[in-house]
């Protein structure tokens, strides 16, 4: 029954009562006790639907009317609530379920910072106790690491730290929002892949250590013996300039893996001195010029935007995509090497006109020691560790690197760092010192 026909209802039996008390001269007195009657139906209905919701296990009162229907609602509002929290709370079971299932540590922690949830592994991990659901975890973890990374609130990255005590332990710590402000925690030990990612380093280092010194001597060796010719058998010119050759090739191979194990060892430590592109790019325009003086390039500064970083990693970076783009590329063709801000980024492209890369190998440039067939030379000079290079100096600036290339055209790699965020213009103007479209241009 809807409201109207119950307010329709309600009028009649009001215009029943004043007929009957105008027949019997007393309308009003009619009217009023038939109000009355009616205001006391509705008070023990009401009691009767109060008792019920303080018992909502049992069945709603049988009435009739708008009453009956008002309770049919509620009633199976209660149900489909009921059956809405069953099927939520079977839901949350099964995914502790699965949580408790789980090797790494997963806790979940509300918006307030308290521990709502754990499993056994992150007992472990995080030295937890089962009595300490509903405890803050600022209070019972210490790492100040882990303090600062969870009050900053800024998750897209995961925290790598060392505990403390005896065991040293390295944990890897993930945070994902949910819900209304909870925050869901996976903890794993890592300490396993840090030792041996440690002992990889210092197995790198120290071979580059021992075998710089015999390279060095023997490439010394080598040069006395070919600077004069003349007293040389021409059988053995050839082979003692490809010892040479292969001599040098492998002490620039030492000196690249060490350079590499020191930026993977400095990768994510912050830098905060401001690098001058442009000074970098006319600097190494400058070495070009004398050890490449064949070669044409070119350099298009359109801002004057400073990146905030390490100098010798950058430098290493260009200088190596610079060499590949030389290296790559046909004689007498000009090598571009372009700093500008476009698409809400800055843009540092080095782009040749060379034999260019098939698509299917440019996922995997960045390997160490990975060459696409073609380029398979010893003439080449390179040691297959540039553009591993490259990769790690742009991720330890925020950067990231991007490869186009065209078969028969040439490649474009570029390095793209964020508008915002690791930079810094001079003057608080962007781009004010240099005019769009300005070029450098020398022989390089």
């Amino acid at each position: 029954m809807s409201w109207t026909a119950a307010a329709t209802k309600v009028c009649a039996l009001l215009a029943l009562a004043a007929a009957l008390g105008w027949y019997y001269g007393q309308p009003l007195w009619a009217v009023a006790g038939t109000l009355l009657l009616l205001v006391g139906f509705w008070l023990y209905q009401m009691k009767r639907v109060q008792r019920w919701l303080r018992n909502p296990g049992e069945p709603p009162p049988e009435t009739y009317g708008i009453w009956g229907d008002i309770l049919s609602e509620i009633y199976q509002l209660q149900k489909k609530g009921r059956e809405a929290r069953d099927r939520l709370q079977s839901t949350v079971d099964y995914l502790q379920d699965s949580f408790s299932s789980m090797r790494d540590g997963v806790a979940i922690v509300d918006d307030h910072g308290l521990l709502k949830w754990f499993n056994e592994p992150a007992q472990s991990l995080l030295s937890l106790r089962p009595a300490d659901k509903g405890q803050s975890l600022m209070n019972l973890v210490r790492a100040p690491e882990f303090l600062r990374y969870f009050n900053l609130g800024d998750f897209r990255k995961p925290l790598e730290y060392r505990t403390a005590g005896d065991s040293g332990a390295w944990l890897r710590v993930e945070i994902t929002r949910f819900g209304d402000g909870d925050r869901l925690l996976f903890i794993r030990d890592i300490t396993a892949s840090v030792r041996m990612e440690k002992v990889r380093k210092d197995f790198v280092a120290n071979v580059s250590h021992e075998l710089r010194t015999p390279l060095t001597v023997i490439s010394g060796y080598l040069g006395t013996f070919l600077s004069d010719t003349s007293r040389l058998d021409p059988r053995y010119i050839k082979p003692l300039q490809q010892m040479l050759q292969q001599a040098v090739r492998m002490e620039n191979l030492l000196k690249d893996l060490l350079w590499l194990s020191r930026i993977e060892s400095e990768q994510g430590m912050e830098v905060h001195t401001p690098v001058d592109i442009r000074s970098l790019l006319t600097e190494l325009q400058d070495e070009l010029r004398t050890a490449h003086p064949e070669r044409k390039l070119e350099l298009e500064l359109a801002t004057d935007h400073k990146v905030m970083g390490d100098y010798r990693e950058l430098y290493s970076a260009v200088s190596n995509l610079v060499l590949n783009a030389i290296r790559y590329s046909v004689d007498n063709t000009v090598v571009n090497v372009s700093w500008s801000r476009r698409d809400g980024g800055y843009h540092l492209a080095v782009s040749d006109r060379g034999i260019g890369i098939d698509a299917a190998h440019i996922p995997r440039l960045t390997e160490r020691f990975y060459r696409v067939e073609d380029s398979r030379s010893p003439a080449s000079g390179g040691t297959g560790l540039g553009l591993a290079i490259v990769k790690h100096v742009a991720a330890s600036h925020g950067a990231r690197l991007k490869i186009e290339s065209k078969l028969g055209k040439g490649s474009t790699f570029s390095l793209v760092f964020p508008g915002q965020g690791r930079g810094i213009n001079p003057g608080d103007s962007p781009d004010a010192a240099a005019q769009p479209g300005e070029h450098l241009t020398a022989r390089g």
